[in-house]
């Protein structure tokens, strides 16, 4: 088989994948018995297996018990459809299997990644930088802690924690992710570290409470040294004053992180990026390409304008590895990864396949589909519960068993959508994720939740 034929194989399997999951159900039904059963008396491992039937098998396995993530009718997590080009990467990797832990292992894998996190890099406004590919944005945030750990205390890198004068603090809204509170565990800060600052109206941080929590923080012994604001909350879409914040840092001697896991690719929109002001000023961002740029997990990125504390934080010495080229170092020393996947070719392949208009044209069309799904609840007296330019929608209605409500969604096949609690509220979250979903999904969906809402009785049975 040629590559092109491959490549075609790939193409025609997804698009009758593609086919068949959106005219197929969404939701699994089976219990974790059911599986680990099948599992145990279908493979024991004990003899060699065909591997066609095995992977018929497998197929059909994440078929029936999965949420089927790529459906033009899930408004769930961040979890996209994904586009073909990142596919055939995610293969050619899979095939080649390159280690790029050294430059010199993997020496075109290592520039591709470099020519494209530049690349983002530049959008986001930053020059002279330190970027890395990394699993998620939880070990980009761990990327980002360790390295403003560094660059403010310097003998922690060598003697630790224990060598500090005061307790280190982080910052971040109540609204932002929690992977800050896992990571504040595992450095050592300890969760109680992070201090959980207050919101406006909008779900947005409150530069008054911020600005109270430090300086109350810095009276009674602690090292405030970390600010994080949001750029997309998980819940609602919340954008924090990222200016306000950076020119906040700044005055203060903290270090600002701008958490822009999923909203980060706002900034290659005309219509979104100027909601993203402020960004360029941080000192280190996380944005997912597994997220907005449509391609499969887990492809997540660290960026940081300081290229020295990067390199003071992650750097190893050992004689087993191959020595790196002059002219660059090698990324087990600059990034908490050793042994690491060709992450990256996935969103170099798809840039290159799409271009940038390509993916605008998609990050656009799901916000429009987002706000046409926002209009359409307003229309038909559904209460709108956050405010955001992203494809995002909290909303709710008077007298709604929003458990109850869901559960009938899910029987029916109708969407998948989350509950979410804003202001100690229930209400329903539904995002666009898929840059399939259309305005026939959106008016279908809406149409099918108003017909369950007027049978209350019968949702509630």
């Amino acid at each position: 088989m040629t590559t092109e034929t491959m490549f075609d194989a790939i193409r025609i399997a997804k698009e009758k994948l593609d086919s068949e999951i959106a005219d197929g159900p969404l939701f699994p039904t089976v219990t974790p018995q059911e599986i680990r059963s099948y599992l145990c008396s279908h493979y024991d491992f004990s003899t060699p297996g065909n591997v066609n039937e095995i992977g018929a098998d497998v197929e059909r396995m994440m078929r029936s018990w999965h949420v089927q993530v790529t459906h033009p009718r899930y408004f769930g997590l961040f979890n996209p459809s994904v586009t073909l080009a990142s596919v055939v990467a995610d293969t050619l990797v899979a095939m080649h299997n390159p280690q790029l832990a050294s430059w010199r292992t993997s020496p075109a894998a290592n520039e591709i990644e470099r020519h494209t996190l530049s690349w983002l890099a530049g959008k986001f406004g930053f020059a002279d930088t330190a970027a890395c590919f990394t699993t998620g944005g939880a070990e980009a945030n761990l990327s980002a802690v360790a390295v403003a750990l560094t660059k403010s205390f310097p003998r922690y890198g060598g003697k630790g924690l224990r060598s500090l004068h005061a307790a280190p603090t982080i910052y971040l809204s109540t609204e932002a992710h929690h992977s800050f509170n896992k990571i504040a565990h595992v450095t050592g800060l300890g969760r109680d570290a992070v201090r959980r600052v207050a919101t406006d109206h909008d779900l947005k941080m409150d530069l008054a409470d911020l600005a109270r929590r430090v300086e109350e923080d810095r009276e009674n012994g602690f090292a405030p040294f970390m600010v994080v604001g949001s750029a997309g909350t998980t819940v609602a879409g919340a954008i924090d004053p990222l200016q306000d914040l950076a020119q906040f840092c700044r005055s203060e001697g903290l270090w600002f992180h701008a958490d822009a896991a999923w909203g980060g690719a706002a900034v290659l929109s005309p219509t979104l990026k100027a909601h993203l002001a402020g960004i360029e000023l941080a000192d280190s961002i996380t944005c997912d390409a597994h997220k907005w740029f449509s391609v499969p997990v887990g492809a997540g990125m660290f960026f940081c304008r300081h290229p020295d504390a990067v390199r003071e934080a992650f750097h190893a010495d050992n004689s087993y590895m191959p020595h790196a080229h002059d002219a660059v170092a090698d990324p087990y020393t600059t990034s908490i990864q050793w042994s690491r996947r060709f992450i990256g070719l996935k969103l170099f392949f798809s840039l290159a396949h799409e271009g940038e208009a390509g993916c605008v044209a998609r990050i656009e069309h799901q916000t429009r589909m987002g706000c046409l799904l926002r209009a359409s609840l307003k229309r038909s007296g559904w209460r709108i519960a956050n405010s955001t330019p992203l494809p995002l929608v909290c909303f709710t209605r008077d007298g709604l068993d929003v458990g109850k409500f869901l559960a009938a969604l899910q029987r029916a096949q109708i969407a998948w959508m989350s509950e979410v609690r804003l202001r100690d509220t229930p209400a329903i979250r539904a995002c666009v994720t898929s840059f399939r979903t259309t305005e026939a999904d959106i008016a279908w969906v809406v149409g099918e939740m108003n017909r369950i809402a007027r049978t209350k009785d019968r949702y509630e049975t």
